[in-house]
């Protein structure tokens, strides 16, 4: 049994890439063809049970996060996800606590089916492009029908029984056109929590060349600064975006927990539904495939040699142009999976969405860095202000025993 030594988030795919949508932009369907052997799309119950008691096992912090993923994992049924429920309750130590994260395309889901995620505290993150005609240009059923007013079902039944929602919205070519009606559409059907994604498709068989349908980068960039603005003038701290998260995390001088945003990646790998253990989620293929759960440790397997150079890869082959840039710390380089255009400097290796996110970042910090600035000033008046009520030889208010200069003054 092996803990890892920090906290890591692995995407379990307990049905594959199983789904019962066509989506033209998912990256994940094509992953059935390294198990077309396999005429079962599901995770045995033995490779299941290994899998969370490795899980549990590993975990360095206090929270055990599950996160199921697919293709789409609803396809497995509420018995199934019940029984994971259960092997994690037999599996349980005293003193952590468990948090479950499931990703859908919505369409599948009732009232049996929010009731249950909403009982026992699944956070989940649905799949939401925007409205009707820019969700369904995209996400669309095995035979084309449409698929908007299913999920926005979904969505509302969540609502009701009080399911904690985050949308997974993809920013295609055609709606990073529309900051403000993307923007204004999640805040009217109630979203508090939205991610938004980039599609970025490289094309095969071109170093540097995109699909017709991925996202602009310096539309992207301009994109974010629309929205931003008109988040924080009238919805911070009410609505959440996961950039503007990560970024004031930056600001405030905390580490990113999105994976592209940190220094070193690696610790957010794929199982897939028989074990096999894979580097990322957009690294699924034989040359990152370490292995399998069932014949090494999944902490193991984290701690692994081949694991740790795949993350500290992200930092060693950032360019010149990176290392320099004002906004470094913010994004650090992005996904490594988008880093195949040339630097301004002629290297190989920069992020393709590089000029969107030195758009936005430069355009955020500001604003960001005036907040820091403003809670750093506050918490030395609030210091000062006790400082001025209690002695230094008094015992310290926190309660430690200790006199006030030996123990908070000054902090």
């Amino acid at each position: 049994m092996v803990k890892t030594s920090r906290d890591f988030q692995v995407f379990v795919k307990p049905g594959g890439s199983a789904c019962n949508l066509s989506c033209d932009y998912c990256y994940y369907l094509s992953k059935g063809a390294l198990y077309a052997e396999s005429k079962v799309a599901r995770m045995p119950s033995d490779v299941l049970e290994r899998y969370i008691r490795q899980q549990i096992e590993a975990s360095p912090t206090e929270i055990i996060r599950f996160s199921w993923h697919g293709g789409e994992p609803t396809l497995l049924g509420l018995k199934f996800f019940r029984q994971i429920v259960a092997l994690q309750k037999k599996y349980q130590p005293h003193g952590q606590r468990i948090l479950n994260g499931i990703q859908t395309n919505g369409t599948l889901l009732d009232e049996e089916w929010c009731r249950f995620l909403a009982d026992e505290h699944f956070i989940v993150g649905l799949s939401l492009d925007g409205p009707e005609d820019i969700h369904d240009f995209h996400r669309q059923g095995k035979s084309g029908r449409q698929t908007y007013r299913r999920v926005l079902q979904g969505f509302d039944l969540l609502q009701i029984h009080g399911g904690q929602t985050h949308i997974l919205c993809v920013i295609t070519a055609q709606s990073v056109r529309q900051p403000e009606r993307l923007y204004r559409f999640f805040k009217r059907i109630g979203a508090e929590y939205f991610c938004l994604l980039p599609l970025v498709v490289q094309k095969p068989r071109s170093a540097i060349a995109v699909s017709p349908d991925s996202v602009p980068a310096e539309e992207y960039g301009r994109f974010l600064c629309t929205i931003f603005d008109e988040w924080k003038t009238s919805d911070i701290g009410q609505i959440k975006v996961e950039i503007f998260e990560e970024a004031a995390r930056t600001a405030f001088g905390l580490e990113p927990t999105v994976c592209i945003f940190r220094p070193i990646c690696g610790d957010v790998p794929v199982v897939e539904r028989n074990g096999d253990f894979y580097s990322c989620d957009h690294f699924v293929d034989l040359e990152h495939h370490l292995g399998n759960i069932r014949d090494v440790h999944l902490g193991e397997l984290l701690e692994s040699p081949a694991q740790k150079a795949f993350g500290s890869t992200k930092q060693k082959t950032l360019t010149s142009y990176c290392q320099n840039c004002q906004v470094r710390t913010m994004c650090n380089g992005g996904c490594p999976k988008d880093r195949f255009i040339i630097s301004p400097h002629g290297e190989p290796g920069l992020n393709y969405l590089c000029a969107g996110y030195k758009r936005f970042f430069s355009h955020c910090k500001p604003f960001l860095d005036s907040l820091s600035s403003l809670q750093h000033t506050r918490s030395q008046q609030q210091t000062q202000s006790t400082d001025d009520k209690i002695g230094r030889n008094k015992p310290c208010p926190c309660g430690s025993g200790r006199k006030f200069k030996k123990c908070c003054w000054g902090k």
